[in-house]
């Protein structure tokens, strides 16, 4: 018996001690806070249950929580939080009774602050729980966990900016910031919030990335992840989406009644869809023909025999006359010389005049000042101008891209045919007056194969020994083929292109970004006798103390190699640059694919954006955007933005203005002002936007811009007014004070702002310079032999502010030749050949350089 007793008497005695202690603990607190509370008879042998218990709470910032207990019957009621007694102190009690049941009702509170979780356990799980008492037993309520609530800034993954084909399925991804409780996570296009529930071509999966399930012209935007919770909401960078529509080729028409030639044919259209956006040209052929069987030709069976033996003397008597006329033609250009290419002599004085120096008498210049004492008597070569010739000039085998008239008779065969001494030759037979089939047949070949085939942004010509000049319009981009730079008795055809950054990628390591267009011209591998010049534009300050600025060029097999380092050129190698304020000159003596990427030395260096502002043509809602891009200030994306605009259906609607964007790691902020309230106002939920530093430094993505969403009250407001800025985190910025009528103002996308180039996109012979071919030649012969007195090519360097290059000019067998280059790529769309003139005269040669200086003059 002691022993079944002993467990008993213990329980008692630790149940009694249980009691003694809460009535000392309960003594302690005023009769306000008393948790006990003495029961009739007839509920004394109920236990207590809980009509509220404690829940889950975060703590906002500082602000602490209040937990809730309530129960009955209960005579106390005290929490306990991580095992630990609170304070009854810190108890607020309240007495009432259930009318229902005349039970009496007991309600505790606490309050749980920010700094009792951090103490305790800092940002781990704090748990509280209440426990109530009866004369007959005691019950615990459920914990309840006591959070800090935080969302943090970063989001552990970004969307990513996308063009994307129409139809084609899109995958944007969104990991939001870390956070307590979790973020929920919404997606917004253009800052409207995106419901897939209204429309069912979006899907937000469990993991918070947004699927677009066919992508739509109107899909095109800024996509923003938004997370948010208790605490915050954060944004993510914006995405850009640009769906671009590809060509596909139209039905096969029926074909054509057999023709005299007994051939069918028959055709289809690039139209269903037609490209758009940036889209890709239809591939594949749009006219196709075949032979006509023996019934369908028209012509007799029976006179077969003698049709082939007319046709076979007709061929054997044109080939003798061609023959004929190529050696009378080979014969004459030996005889002739130089003359033979360039029509008079009149053409020695185009473009030139006297410069203030009046001729004595007729026939004879006046003399020149006096020289030094230690050169000798001169030896005047003067040439009078013809004015009565009219002035002619050479005319080579060309046809400029534009030209859908000209058709020239070209073999079907490869364009270029290596010979074993690795010279090149046109071939005879049809050239397609399509300038689309040019590209595509270079692509079909095995160098060929990067050469895209935007036929828009390239051009092409047939070049000889006197040179040439290919052009892409309104990019900057120009290649200058100088006279002899391709060999004598060679004849090459020549491409230019500026390749899409889709297209070609461009691997960039680390902190590097893309300075310049990537621009090819080719082929490949061709000879040249000297180097031809390629101009493009870059984005950066120029400041080579700033930089360390390499010139990349694609090898055969496709990887990119480091050419040279701008500002320790070597004028050994094959490659040299001449470097502006806005545009980086090539020398270079092999053809291929180029592009700039420069590196920062330190936080001062800085690139140059372009800052453009779009909006919709016509408006017929109440909303009204405005298109802010934030591009390379280089004119070949100016353009591309300008052309995807126009077929957008967008407007210009301010000049456009340069921002240097700083490698100081900060992003870069736009914001709108000064709206006025009573008619507009915007419907951008933060007070700015923001685009990632990196976004723009690698310069990868080419129309990076942020839309703003503004809503006019009524239909009837047209005017805005407005402040639009912007700038780079703790360094300089724009602002475009905007005035203009939203219904009225039409201004074209070929505004004064986009320098149309009517130029002609190649030019061969003479007319592709502005100096003559002999004048030229006669500048060269009188400025290459140095002279004491420095009145040679190193004072022409320097009048032309090119001494930075003397070594280089130097090393070449005529300096005065490859200075003259240069000075034509420079000035080809601006230069005034007079002042080339009074340059020569400056240097002691007033005649203006129709004379010639003899080796015994120094």
């Amino acid at each position: 018996m002691p022993l079944r007793r002993g467990p008993f008497v213990r329980c008692w005695f630790s149940a009694a001690l249980l009691l003694l202690g809460l009535a000392a603990f309960s003594s302690t607190s005023g009769s306000e806070h008393a948790a006990t509370a003495a029961l009739p008879a007839a509920f004394s042998d109920l236990l207590p249950h809980f009509l509220v218990e404690p829940e889950d709470e975060y703590i906002v910032k500082n602000k602490p929580v209040t937990l809730t207990c309530r129960s009955t019957p209960a005579t106390q009621i005290y929490f306990k939080c991580n095992s630990e007694w609170v304070n009854q102190n810190d108890h607020v009690i309240e007495r009432t009774v259930d009318p229902a049941t005349a039970l009496p009702v007991m309600q505790v509170t606490i309050e749980v602050t920010r700094q009792q979780v951090e103490k305790v356990f800092g940002l781990n799980e704090y748990w509280c729980q209440c426990v109530a008492w009866s004369t007959t037993g005691t019950q615990k309520s459920q914990k309840a966990y006591i959070r800090i609530a935080y969302l943090r800034k970063n989001f552990e993954e970004e969307p990513q900016s996308k063009e994307v084909a129409l139809d084609q399925e899109v995958l944007l991804r969104c990991h939001p910031p870390e956070g307590v409780p979790q973020a929920e996570v919404e997606w917004q296009r253009n800052e409207d919030v995106l419901d897939p529930v209204n429309d069912p071509n979006f899907f937000i999966t469990p993991d918070h990335n947004l699927i677009i399930k066919k992508a739509r012209l109107v899909d095109t935007g800024n996509y923003t992840c938004l997370a948010k919770n208790i605490v915050a909401r954060r944004k993510s960078n914006s995405a850009t989406v640009l769906v671009y529509v590809d060509g596909g080729w139209s039905e096969w028409s029926k074909w054509s009644a057999c023709g005299a030639d007994c051939s069918m044919w028959r055709s289809r259209e690039c139209s269903q869809p037609s490209p758009g956006t940036g889209g890709k040209d239809c591939q594949g052929l749009d006219l196709q023909s075949i032979n006509c069987t023996s019934e369908q030709c028209p012509q007799t069976v029976s006179g077969a025999e003698d049709v082939a033996l007319y046709v076979g003397m007709v061929a054997v008597a044109l080939c003798l006359t061609l023959l004929l006329i190529v050696v009378v033609l080979v014969y004459r250009r030996k005889k002739e010389g130089l003359d033979a290419d360039v029509a008079d002599s009149s053409i020695l004085t185009t473009g030139f005049q006297p410069m203030g120096i009046k001729p004595s008498k007729p026939g004879v210049w006046a003399p020149r000042p006096r020289r030094p004492p230690h050169c000798k008597n001169s030896h005047l070569l003067t040439i009078q101008p013809d004015l009565t010739t009219t002035t002619t000039s050479y005319q080579g085998t060309l046809r400029s891209r534009h030209d859908t008239t000209g058709k020239f008779s070209m073999s079907n065969g490869p364009l270029l045919d290596p010979l074993p001494n690795g010279s090149h030759t046109l071939h005879n037979g049809k050239l397609n007056s399509d300038p689309a089939e040019f590209v595509s047949r270079l692509s079909t070949q095995t160098y060929f194969k990067t050469l895209p085939r935007d036929v828009a942004n390239t051009s092409y010509g047939t070049f000889n020994f006197l040179g040439g000049r290919l052009t892409i319009p309104n990019t900057g981009i120009s290649l200058l083929i100088p006279p002899e730079a391709i060999p004598r008795g060679k004849i090459y055809e020549i491409y230019l292109t500026v390749q899409r950054k889709e297209d070609l990628r461009l691997p960039l390591a680390g902190c590097q970004t893309l300075l310049s267009p990537i621009v090819s011209c080719g082929p490949p591998g061709v000879v040249l006798s000297r180097p031809v010049i390629l101009s493009m534009d870059h984005c950066f300050d120029a400041c080579l103390d700033n930089w360390a600025v390499r010139l990349k060029k694609q090898n055969y097999e496709g990887a990119w190699e480091d050419v040279l380092l701008m500002g320790e050129e070597l004028v050994s190698e094959p490659y040299y640059c001449q470097l502006e304020a806005e545009t980086c000159r090539l020398f270079t003596e092999q053809l291929g694919t180029f592009a700039l990427v420069g590196e920062s030395l330190h936080m001062g260096a800085a690139k140059r954006l372009r800052l453009v502002l779009f909006s919709d043509a016509y408006c017929s809602t109440l909303e009204y955007n405005i298109r802010v891009y934030c591009m390379d200030d280089t004119q070949d994306v100016f353009k591309e933005v300008m052309q995807m605009e126009r077929q957008l259906g967008g407007r210009l609607i301010d000049e456009p203005h340069v921002l240097l964007f700083k490698d100081s790691y900060h992003n870069l902020r736009l914001s709108i002002h000064d709206m006025p309230q009573a008619h507009w106002r915007s419907k951008l939920l933060a007070g700015y936007q923001e685009i990632p530093f990196y976004h723009i430094w690698n310069g990868s993505q080419r129309y990076l811009h942020c839309t703003f969403t503004l809503e006019r009250l009524s239909l009837s407001t047209c005017e805005l007014t407005c402040q639009l800025c912007v700038w780079q985190v703790e360094g300089e910025g724009q602002s475009f004070a905007l005035d203009f009528n939203i219904a009225k103002d039409t201004r074209s996308l070929d505004s004064e702002f986009l320098l149309m180039d009517s130029n002609a996109t190649a030019l061969a012979g003479p007319s592709a310079f502005q100096i003559p071919y002999l004048i030229r030649q006669k500048i060269c012969s009188s400025l290459d032999a140095s002279c004491p007195n420095g009145a040679d090519w190193r004072m022409l360097a320097q009048r032309l502010k090119l001494e930075r290059h003397m070594s280089f000019f130097a090393s070449k067998a005529s300096p005065t030749s490859v200075i003259l280059d240069l000075w034509e790529a420079q000035h080809f769309h601006s230069g005034n050949i007079n002042q080339l003139a009074t340059v020569m005269a400056d240097i002691g040669k007033q005649e203006a350089m129709i004379f010639l200086v003899s080796d015994g003059e120094c």
